[in-house]
């Protein structure tokens, strides 16, 4: 079965309260991220704002925002990203960012210092709860993708994440993406 593949650099999830203290808004509460680009999870999209990151003692500028905003700020990196920053974040399913390393995100308003958030995203597949059924596949369980292109792979230990809204895809980060010789959307095989 062929799915789409994504690969996914490296960006910030924001809560409501850091989205005012990065970007500003008065009163409170009323700031709204801007829409770029729609990206190909329905219910997210990739936002005008950006942030300095820094991880340890490693800085980046401009990492993108993602939207909307979330119930607590995350940041995902990659493992080439934290390399040399002495900090080496947990590898996490998006959204368990409980007692995983510390990070400063500075905006044109503000910075931020979480005390947890940063991870490195653990590859995963998003699935609708209709398409999963049809699939056989299942929330949590896990499979193995084969990527054939200029240097073949296949990547295992996959999370499938099944949700109403999801739409089929496998996400990887850069350094998963490198590897796999992808540089633009292609397809996988679940095996």
């Amino acid at each position: 079965m062929k799915i789409p593949v994504e690969v996914s650099a490296r960006h910030c999830h924001l809560s409501l309260a850091d989205i005012e203290k990065l970007f500003g808004g008065a009163p409170s509460g009323s700031y709204k991220l801007q829409k770029i680009k729609q990206l190909s999870q329905p219910l997210e999209f990739a936002c005008k704002e950006t942030v300095s990151l820094k991880v340890g003692s490693k800085n980046f500028e401009k990492v993108r925002v993602v939207g909307p905003e979330r119930n607590q700020s995350q940041v995902e990196i990659s493992l080439t990203d934290a390399i040399g920053s002495g900090v080496v974040p947990p590898l996490r399913v998006s959204g368990d960012i409980k007692g995983s390393e510390k990070c400063v995100l500075e905006g044109p308003a503000g910075k931020v210092v979480l005390q947890e958030g940063l991870i490195i995203a653990k590859r995963h597949i998003h699935c609708a709860t209709e398409e999963a059924k049809k699939l056989g596949l299942k929330n949590k369980s896990k499979v193995s993708v084969k990527i054939k292109s200029a240097r073949p792979v296949i990547f295992e230990d996959i999370i499938v994440r099944v949700k109403d809204g999801y739409k089929l895809a496998l996400h990887l980060d850069t350094d998963e993406g490198n590897s796999a010789g992808i540089d633009k959307i292609t397809k996988g095989e679940i095996i």
